[in-house]
Parts: C-alpha cells; structure tokens; sequence
C-alpha cells in the first residue's frame, strides 16, 4: 500500500488518508460496489486483478480474486486461480468464498459453483452445472460477472443468458441456488432482463430477507448468441423487487415518466428495505438521488406506480451530479462519485437521516481520483460494512488501480 495525498481533495477533513492498495502492470480493481465481499467485521474483503469495474475476461488466465487483509497493512494474497472464476460473494459470517467458473457458451458448456474458505483452505466443488436447468429448457451462458447471496447463507442468486446461440429474442433469466441442496431453480426469465444486478435485502428476518433487487431493461435487442445489438440506457431502465421463489414481483417508483430515468446503479440501503438509485432528469440538468420501498404492481410505470413514497436524498446538495453510489450496513453514512462538473471526478461521504424523510447531510468530500471516467475506469465507491472505510477506482496512473479512503471514524457522524 501507498499513502496518496496527491488524491486527497482540498477540503478533505484532516485524519483522512488516500491508500493506494494495488500496483504493477495488470489493471486492478474493486468489485462492483453491490457485491459483498466484505467480512462483517470490515476486516478482510476481496478485489480483483488482470479486471476492469464491470467484471473481467473469462478466458484471461492472468485474472484472479485477491483477499485484501486490512489489519496486515491491507496486505493481498490470492484467492482464486481457475480461468474462469468470476461472480463471488462471501457467506454472512465471512468464512466462505462462494464462487462459478464459468465455462458454458450458448446452448452448452459447464457452470461450477465452489466454496472455499477465506484462508484457502477447504477449497470444493458443489454444484456443476452441465445440463439444462431443472424443469426448463434453458442452459445458462454469458454469466454475469456478480452475485449475491441471502443474509442466512441460504441461497445464492446468478443471472445469465438462456439463449441457444441459434435463434434471436431468446430470454435472459435469474437462477437462485439453494445451498444447502445444492439445487438450483429458474425464477425468472425473458428478452428484458439482460441485465439484471441482483441484490438480496440484508435484512436478517421476515419475508424482506427473501426479496432480490432486479433491474429490467426494456427495449434492448441482443445477438442469437447474447451480444449486445441496441442497448436503450435509462430510457428502458424498470427497477423491481421479486421473492427467491419467482413470486411476488413489484414495483420501485423510479424513471419511466419522459423525464427521470434510472442510470442503472442501485442498492438497499443497508439492512432496510428502503432502496436508493441514481437518477437523471431531463427538466433540470441534475443526477439525483433517490430513495423508495417497493409497492405492488401495477404495469411498469416507475415513478407512476400507485402508493409510491419518493425522498429525493440528493436535495440538499446544489445541482447534483451523483452517479454510482452505496452505503454501510446500517444504513447510515452513504458514499457516492460526482462526474458531471468535476473533472476526474469526486469521491463524497454523507450522512442518511430518517428513511423517507430526511435529505443527505454533513456532505464531506474524499478524495479526487483523477479518473478517466472511461466505462473501463469508472470510479465506483463503496464502503466497510460498519462506514469507517471508502474504496475506489481509478486510472490517474495510466493503469487502472484499487484505493482506499481510511480515518473516517474520526469524523463527527
């Protein structure tokens, strides 16, 4: 690690330090901020060479899973070696890596699930994949590069391709993988779910802990074999909420109204079942940040849906420009990027006050990471579980690297 004060912005709070965790050749970087990866204790967490921010190459035999040890100096060791591992997530108790090697193509090939513990030892083979999903037609290719988990360790849900690689508007669906099986079920599927960034609630108990976070993108038309042919952006963007079990679908007042439209970044906000996403409006040149609950549905009319609760958390701050964001485990400190009016971005801490209610406040800003913002380079922020830590990326170098933002538990909030 290297201390970074030339990425420090001029009015970050005194105690507050940029690290730079990665170095070399091999671009480097965190995993998309939704994922977890993260021990409970905020002590360990994993990041990835030989990637970019939205994943890597499946057939790059240079790319691996690394364990970043925080209390070792954020000290790396791998984790991962297989070609084709992609899609981690660690168990809730952060004793496990559950992770695929992905080797299917179209209509074929092999999906692995494996488990070892964060120490490297005990390394298994759970559940192959090398036939139709069970009670469909369906194998899986194209595996998105995250996956989540649900907070009792219970199942583990992956999105994919279905298509056969021969005819066009085949579907892309959500598979859900019962861990203690392990069995794995379809439980969601057609030609608008292409990219779906699934995200389990937190929540510990009760019905919440069941309900996945989905994204749908209306309007996209892809290649027999997957390939994207027309992608719609935020115009098509529909954000809902879905049971594990493939049932109760629903809706987040987001978008969809000519004028607001979802970028695309979500998530819950800590173990709540209040969620955050970024938005753009076209009345006034803004990104805003906007929190809701899910409502029943009722069509796909985003921010239309009846019962609808809105709290645009962004409101405080003049002319907001926030684009990927998160928050720490209790749903109370938020970290999100700034691009349009700054240069190489701005990495920016805030606190969250009552859900539904209250806007952002105390905002504090990082770090500048002199970003690119190439989508191959794109900052991506995030934060410990318990909010003393911020992370992101950045090309400043010439190479993509991972950094991280450390003192801010010496901050008043």
């Amino acid at each position: 690690m290297r201390v970074r004060e030339d990425l420090l912005d001029p009015a970050t709070p005194s105690g507050v330090e940029v690290i730079q965790l990665t170095e070399g050749e091999l671009p480097s970087c965190h995993i998309y901020m939704e994922a977890q990866i993260f021990t409970p204790d905020s002590k360990r967490f994993l990041l990835h060479e030989s990637a970019h921010p939205h994943g890597s190459d499946r057939h790059d035999p240079r790319h691996r899973y690394l364990v970043c040890d925080v209390e070792d100096g954020f000290s790396l060791r791998p984790i991962t070696e297989e070609v084709g591992a992609t899609a981690p997530s660690l168990s809730p108790d952060g004793q496990f890596v559950y992770y695929f090697v992905d080797e299917t193509e179209p209509g074929g090939g092999r999906l692995t699930l494996k488990r070892v513990r964060l120490d490297g030892r005990e390394r298994e083979t759970l559940f192959v994949l090398d036939s139709p999903i069970p009670g469909t037609a369906y194998r899986p290719s194209r595996i998105y590069p995250l996956s989540t988990i649900r907070a009792d360790g219970g199942c583990l849900a992956l999105s994919c391709y279905l298509g056969d690689g021969q005819m066009e508007s085949q579907p892309w669906g959500l598979m859900v993988f019962d861990l203690e099986g392990p069995t794995v079920r379809l439980i969601l599927q057609g030609p608008s779910w292409c990219n779906i960034h699934p995200q389990f609630c937190r929540a510990r108990e009760g019905t919440a802990m069941h309900d996945i976070l989905v994204q749908e993108n209306h309007g996209c038309r892809y290649a027999p074999d997957g390939r994207l042919v027309q992608l719609t952006g935020g115009t098509g963007a529909d954000i809902h909420v879905i049971r594990d079990d493939g049932s109760n679908l629903r809706n987040l007042p987001w978008g969809r109204d000519g004028n607001e439209f979802c970028q695309g970044h979500q998530c819950w906000r800590g173990r709540t079942t209040w969620a955050i996403t970024s938005t753009e409006t076209r009345d006034v040149d803004e990104e805003q940040l906007i929190e809701s609950q899910p409502v029943p549905p009722k069509d796909h009319l985003g921010l239309r849906s009846p019962g609808g609760v809105r709290n645009h958390l962004s409101r405080s701050f003049p002319k907001p420009s926030f684009c990927h964001f998160a928050t720490d485990i209790a749903g109370r400190r938020l970290v999100s990027d700034t691009r349009k009016r700054d240069q190489g971005g701005r990495v920016w801490l805030a606190k969250l006050g009552e859900p539904g209610k209250e806007p952002l406040s105390h905002w504090v800003p990082l770090a500048r990471p002199h970003s690119s913002w190439k989508k191959e380079a794109h900052i991506h922020p995030f934060l410990s579980p318990d909010g003393n830590m911020a992370f992101f990326n950045s090309d400043e170098s010439g190479i993509l690297q991972a950094y991280a933002v450390i003192g801010l538990e010496e901050l008043e909030f």
